[in-house]
């Protein structure tokens, strides 16, 4: 035993690895036609856009094409009363929209996020309208408000209100009607964004303060609340984004109307530019909205302290 291990082999050494043979730039070679497309797709409309915000552009009118400056930007500013009332518009359709989908959205997340009987059916129920695209919303509200065969004639059997009115097409109405239709497509994605941040929330923060006599209302305040605050404030900032945006349910279901009532700057731009062909005009109209979006989104995160991690 003694001369077996006097004679035993020190333990190999473990084997060296190879240098790496692939040369350091392969990753990069490998994703450069993906970043060349999207580099494409996205960074040369934005350019041009800005390009074109500076001339006068109308492929119906070339002999008034060329270079404009500032006067498209001086135009929208001092001489066209549509662009402050499409401005407007759009400024108050974004804040009803989103304060109404946000209260409604954390609404139904404290409810599907309670036990009960049948709530992942109930949570499928919330949650459905958010798989229906735009168009198809549009279609279905176009449907419901038809002064023929929607709601209206509904209540006018009942009683109530008189035949063949249409609430699209009354000044009066137009605005409540344009809103509810848009609430029920955006409440889900407060309602499904909200609960997932719900579903982190410790029981025993709950737990501890049911013990020290908090009410429901304070556990709300005082745990709920902070903890959601960057979900809310994340949710807020990308739902009035898209509000703001929002040309396809307005264009279906209004066209802008009745007398320019719900035509957002989207919606101008858009008919500035597809209608009238007036493609510099509208450029600027879009660079001036890019500029409202990104000043506001700034300020707005840097009031809310987003990701500040004070919970």
């Amino acid at each position: 035993m003694a001369q077996a291990a006097a004679v035993a082999k020190p333990p190999a050494p473990p084997p060296r690895r190879r240098a790496s043979t692939t040369p350091r730039g392969l990753p990069y070679l490998l994703i450069a036609p993906a970043a060349l497309l999207m580099l494409g797709f996205i960074a040369y409309p934005v350019i041009s856009v800005f390009y074109y915000s500076l001339q006068n552009y109308n492929p119906t009118k070339p002999w008034r094409n060329g270079y404009a400056g500032l006067g498209n930007f001086t135009h929208a500013f001092t001489e066209d009363p549509q662009f402050w009332d499409t401005l407007t518009f759009s400024a108050k359709w974004v804040v009803v929209e989103v304060g109404l989908q946000l209260l409604f959205g954390l609404a139904l997340a404290l409810i599907v996020n309670q036990t009960f009987v049948g709530r992942a059916a109930a949570r499928a129920l919330v949650f459905s309208p958010w798989a229906v695209s735009g168009v198809l919303t549009s279609a279905i509200w176009v449907l419901l408000y038809n002064s023929q065969t929607g709601i209206t004639r509904y209540l006018a059997d009942a009683g109530i209100g008189a035949y063949g009115t249409s609430w699209l097409s009354d000044t009066s109405t137009v605005f409540p009607a344009a809103v509810v239709a848009d609430l029920w497509r955006g409440v889900p994605f407060f309602a499904i964004l909200i609960l997932a941040d719900l579903q982190s929330v410790s029981k025993d923060l709950y737990e501890a303060a049911e013990v020290d006599g908090a009410g429901r209302v304070r556990q709300f305040l005082h745990i709920t609340l902070p903890h959601l605050k960057d979900a809310i404030v994340l949710s807020t900032l990308l739902r009035a984004v898209w509000e703001f945006n929002n040309v396809d349910l307005l264009y279906t279901l209004t066209g802008g109307g009745p007398a320019g009532e719900t035509t957002t700057l989207p919606l101008y731009i858009a008919n500035t530019s597809v209608d009238a062909h007036n493609f510099g005009y509208a450029s600027a109209l879009t660079t001036v909205a890019f500029v409202i979006l990104l000043f506001c989104s700034i300020v707005y995160l840097r009031l809310s302290k987003f990701g500040g991690g004070d919970k």
